[in-house]
């Protein structure tokens, strides 16, 4: 296992990761969930790389998930009053205003990393925040196997292809085998089923394929290699994830 861990964060290295730009330090004044907090200057900041539990927060249509006060918890012990670095490594701020950083204390923890090992968050990266997703995803793969935080709980366990049907509209991480990899029209297709259309599909689109290239990954060559991919479920001809970026793919086999 911890070989494979060990290549994929070679490949990795080779799309992705770039070095972080130092930004501006501030006091913790206050903990919103487990990925998002607010400095004594009002600059509300949300992690990047990860996702935490989800809290309410006041929005109705969202439900509790499970490990979503341990996260908060967590954070909070890690954060809440002492002094962090915002460092960042992609788009710095989202449509809400939010910064978007990577953290240490002033001891140079990485606060993402820890509640990663903790078990008390997933890998949830972008195209424009991709820098170390590799070291992210490693964290997160020791928790895992570790059964630590939300990797004990059903909730959040690796999916099937077969069980992507029942969780649509989700962030989901989907381990299956390739049973085909195929492109039309620039758009690239990885299947994990005999039928296309009731299947679990990742797509890559045409102005995403150059970062897949950077990084040296085949999607052709995929066929056949069981994946972990990891993304928002939707239903287009069945089940579908879309991967913009090379970190949203694990090799899994050899």
């Amino acid at each position: 296992m911890w070989r494979r861990l060990v290549l994929l964060v070679a490949v990795l290295a080779l799309g992705g990761a770039g070095p972080l730009t130092p930004g501006a330090t501030g006091t913790v004044a206050s903990v919103i969930d487990g990925d998002t907090l607010v400095l004594a200057d009002g600059t509300e900041v949300r992690m990047v790389g990860i996702q935490a539990p989800k809290l309410p927060l006041g929005r109705t249509h969202v439900a509790e998930q499970p490990y979503a006060r341990e996260a908060k918890a967590a954070l909070e012990e890690l954060c809440l009053g002492k002094l962090v670095r915002l460092s960042y490594g992609g788009l710095r701020v989202d449509r809400w205003g939010r910064a978007l950083a990577h953290l240490y204390d002033d001891r140079g923890r990485w606060i993402q990393g820890e509640l990663l090992a903790r078990g008390l968050a997933r890998v949830y990266t972008f195209r424009d925040n991709r820098v170390l997703a590799a070291e992210m995803l490693l964290r997160e793969a020791a928790a895992r196997a570790a059964g630590r935080g939300i990797w004990g709980d059903p909730y959040f366990a690796v999916r099937s292809a077969t069980e992507t049907p029942q969780f649509l509209a989700s962030f989901q991480v989907v381990e299956a085998v390739v049973t085909a990899a195929t492109e039309v029209r620039g758009r690239f297709y990885l299947g994990f089923g005999p039928d296309w259309r009731t299947d679990l599909t990742a797509t890559v689109a045409p102005r995403d394929r150059a970062l897949f290239a950077a990084a040296a990954v085949d999607l052709a060559a995929l066929a056949g290699r069981r994946v972990r991919v990891r993304g928002w479920l939707k239903s287009y001809n069945g089940p579908q994830i879309e991967i913009t970026h090379p970190e949203q793919i694990e090799i899994i086999d050899p």
